[in-house]
């Protein structure tokens, strides 16, 4: 089925202030389909929902609808009483559709349909305690910069929230276990080498306004919010894939990007991560660079020096 063959239901409400309709909406997701489907397809989705707008009810669904028309592509996740069928989006259409369904934001597995176990990306997710721009920009160029060390790829992409995402591409070898308890390793060092600008304190109150490396998403059913998904807050700010040199500017800002402004972005600039796939890694060579280094640290029992080769 074609975009413009789908129905959108109740076309001029509006769910995002100031203005922003379901029809707007819907019209963002067909325009930035081509990247946004290359980083999402195949894989299980969670939706989150504000039939009423972002003031309204917000819903997180995992469930294909019942109602949901028989062109839409469903996976079948085990679990349960008989699993659980969630949406795949396959082609734009799809993403249409779901936006006339007022899901807002789209949130993909890590891993593929076809290997739920195996992720193949690993993601980072910097949570601020205060709203410091220049402070969390700097976070996520150290956290780049540490996994460069470590001879993986980084990607750094906006949340549309608070603050950045740092991902990598897997091969599919390692399990979710291993994956996290690597990026769990990673956290560790950080804060090692930055005690004042990195914490793994989950509780607030702990973290002394720091920035928290969160890494429990990397986790078997878990999920991370989709590249070039609107967020529901004020302005519809868009969770933007940016190039690292973009974290130097000092307009770049967690929220900078919107729905009415990305397209433009994508058509003038391409999309940063169109390479992503191709930067996919296994994580064995990493982790003895990072064992060594967490030894080299806690010898020295203060925040490690960069990684040596030997």
């Amino acid at each position: 089925m074609k975009p413009g063959e789908v129905r959108i239901t109740r076309p001029e409400k509006v769910l995002i202030p100031p203005g922003i309709t379901k029809r707007e909406l819907a019209d963002y997701y067909e325009r930035v389909a081509e990247p946004m489907l290359a980083h999402i397809a195949r894989r299980p989705l969670n939706l989150e929902r504000y039939p009423d707008g972002i003031d309204g009810e917000r819903i997180m669904q995992q469930r294909a609808g019942a109602y949901f028309p028989a062109w839409i592509a469903r996976v079948e996740v085990p679990g349960g009483k008989g699993g659980v069928e969630h949406v795949e989006a396959r082609d734009a259409a799809t993403l249409v559709y779901l936006a006339g369904q007022a899901a807002i934001t789209l949130h993909p597995w890590l891993s593929r349909s076809d290997r739920l176990t195996r992720p193949d990306r690993l993601v980072i997710d910097l949570d601020p305690s205060r709203e410091d721009v220049a402070e969390v920009r700097r976070a996520a160029r150290v956290i780049g910069g540490l996994l460069r060390e470590l001879e993986l790829q980084p990607w750094v992409m906006t949340s549309g929230s608070r603050g950045y995402h740092v991902v990598v591409a897997l091969k599919r070898r390692a399990d979710f276990e291993s994956v996290r308890g690597f990026a769990r390793a990673v956290a560790q060092l950080a804060q090692q080498r930055e005690p004042r600008l990195f914490t793994i304190e989950q509780r607030k109150a702990k973290r002394e306004g720091r920035i928290l490396i969160d890494v429990l998403r990397n986790a078997y059913a878990h999920t991370s919010v989709a590249p070039y998904a609107v967020r529901a807050r004020a302005g519809g700010p868009v969770a933007t894939p940016l190039h690292w040199e973009e974290l130097e500017d000092r307009k770049t800002h967690p929220r900078r990007w919107t729905l009415r402004s990305v397209p433009e972005r994508i058509q003038r600039d391409g999309d940063p991560w169109q390479d992503l796939a191709r930067s996919a890694a296994t994580l064995t060579a990493a982790r003895r660079l990072l064992d060594q280094a967490l030894a080299e640290a806690a010898s020295m029992a203060i925040p490690g020096d960069r990684l040596r080769r030997g």
